[in-house]
C-alpha cells in the first residue's frame, strides 16, 4: 500500500504544484525557463505514475475489501465511461462547442472517471487510487475558477464543430479499444464481468 501512497503523492502533487504554490512553480520557470520546468514536471509525473500503477497492482494482490457490488454494476459504469472518454478526447483537441461548454473537459472526464470506478471497487486500494483522484480534480476546478476569476486564465472560446466530431468519435473509439481488450491488457481485468 506505501507504493500506491508514494506514487499518488508524486503524480498528484507534481499535478497540485499550480494550486498549491504557484510562486514557486513561476519561480522555478523564472529561473530554470519553461522547457525544463515542464521536463522536471513531466519526469516527476512518470515516475509517479509508474510507481502508483505498480503499487495499486501490488495492493490488489491482497485487497482490504469494504463493499462487494452487483456484478450489474460494471454495465452501468461502461456507459458512464463513454462521455468520460469523449471528454479526454475534447480536452486534447483545439475549442469545439464541447470543450468551450465545459471550460476544463479534462477535469470532468478524471471526476467521472474516479467516481464510476469507486462505485465498482470497493477495496481500500482503490478507495486511495481513485478517492484520490476524484479529491483533486474537484479541488483543481475550484482553483481554476480562481484562477478564472483573477484574470490569471481565460475560458476557451468555442470553435469549430469539427472539433467536437473528433472528440465524440476520438472517444467512441478510445472507449471501444478500452472494452474490447486494452484494459484488460493494461490493468489485467475486464471492465466488463463477464467479458
Amino acid at each position: 500500500m506505501i507504493w500506491l501512497i508514494v506514487g499518488l503523492v508524486l503524480f498528484l502533487g507534481i499535478h497540485s504544484v499550480r494550486i498549491a504554490a504557484p510562486a514557486f512553480r513561476q519561480a522555478q520557470i523564472d529561473q530554470r525557463g519553461l522547457n525544463t520546468w515542464k521536463g522536471i514536471y513531466a519526469v516527476i509525473a512518470i515516475i509517479g505514475l509508474v510507481i502508483l500503477i505498480w503499487g495499486y497492482g501490488v495492493a490488489r494482490l491482497d485487497p482490504v475489501v469494504f463493499w462487494v457490488v452487483p456484478a450489474w454494476m460494471s454495465h452501468v459504469v461502461a456507459l458512464g465511461m463513454i462521455p468520460a472518454m469523449i471528454l479526454l478526447v475534447a480536452s486534447q483537441v483545439p475549442a469545439g462547442r464541447i470543450k468551450a461548454a465545459v471550460k476544463h473537459p479534462m477535469l470532468l472526464a478524471v471526476k467521472i472517471w474516479a467516481l464510476l470506478h469507486l462505485l465498482v471497487n470497493g477495496d481500500l486500494a482503490s478507495l486511495l487510487l481513485f478517492g484520490g483522484f476524484l479529491v483533486w480534480a474537484v479541488i483543481d476546478r475550484i482553483s481554476e475558477k480562481r484562477r478564472l476569476r483573477a484574470g490569471i486564465t481565460s475560458n476557451p472560446v468555442a470553435g469549430p464543430v469539427k472539433w467536437d466530431v473528433i472528440a465524440v468519435v476520438g472517444g467512441l473509439v478510445l472507449y471501444v479499444l478500452f472494452v474490447g481488450g486494452l484494459h484488460k491488457w493494461l490493468i489485467g481485468v475486464s471492465p466488463i464481468i463477464g467479458m
